[in-house]
């Protein structure tokens, strides 16, 4: 099998992958750090404290990255095994966008690149996570406990709707899965705890940071 494809997309993913868009337009538009600030986090949550405005166009940005690397994978090259290469330049873009080479390899929890990076891959199975999500967030009003359910559902149910044509692939997904509940295990100890925050309340830590 000819490895240069794979490379290439990985290199290609990586880089889409990294591209900061929450620290970025926190900074353009506001002249902050957003790490400084909240969580701490690059990603659409942390940014929509700053503004609903930046926060939503941090959604669709880090989404548009990932699926832009699933696309140049499938545009750039062909071949029986296309779908294994879309599925592989999912997950480096979902790493860059965890591990940014820009911000030191610290960045972001990946659930709306995955999101934007799978849409083209495994579609009935983002649709139902998009609905999960939805209703936890809404039910629990904690937007981390939805992402961590529809991360840890999502092998299982890209499984059960057969989307994948190769073991290897569902194995990838799995370490994508794996990968963003890991980048919430500080959530996930809040949650455990009772301090995380809540949809529409701050957070302990927040409420300290502004005092």
């Amino acid at each position: 099998m000819n490895t240069t494809p794979y490379l290439v997309s990985a290199v290609v993913s990586y880089l889409l992958g990294s591209i900061p868009f929450g620290y970025l337009l926190v900074r353009i538009f506001t002249g902050e750090d957003v790490r400084a600030s909240g969580s701490g986090n690059i990603g659409a949550t942390n940014v929509a404290r700053k503004s609903p405005v930046l926060g939503t166009a941090t959604l669709v940005l880090d989404a548009a990255k990932g699926m832009a690397a699933v696309l140049f994978a499938r545009m750039a090259f062909g071949g029986p095994h296309r779908h294994l290469l879309m599925t592989t330049a999912a997950l480096f873009a979902v790493c860059g966008h965890l591990f940014p080479v820009w911000l030191k390899f610290h960045g972001g929890k990946g659930v709306a690149t995955s999101l934007g990076a799978f849409a083209l891959i495994t579609p009935k199975t983002i649709l139902c996570m998009v609905g999960l999500f939805v209703v936890l967030a809404i039910a629990f009003r904690y937007v981390s406990l939805g992402s961590i359910a529809v991360a840890a559902a999502f092998p299982l149910l890209v499984w059960a709707f057969s989307e994948y044509r190769d073991p290897l692939e569902l194995l990838i997904i799995a370490i994508v899965s794996v990968l963003v509940i890991w980048k919430h295990r500080q959530n996930i100890g809040r949650l455990t705890a009772g301090t995380e925050s809540r949809l529409g309340r701050k957070s302990l830590a927040d409420r300290k940071s502004v005092v």
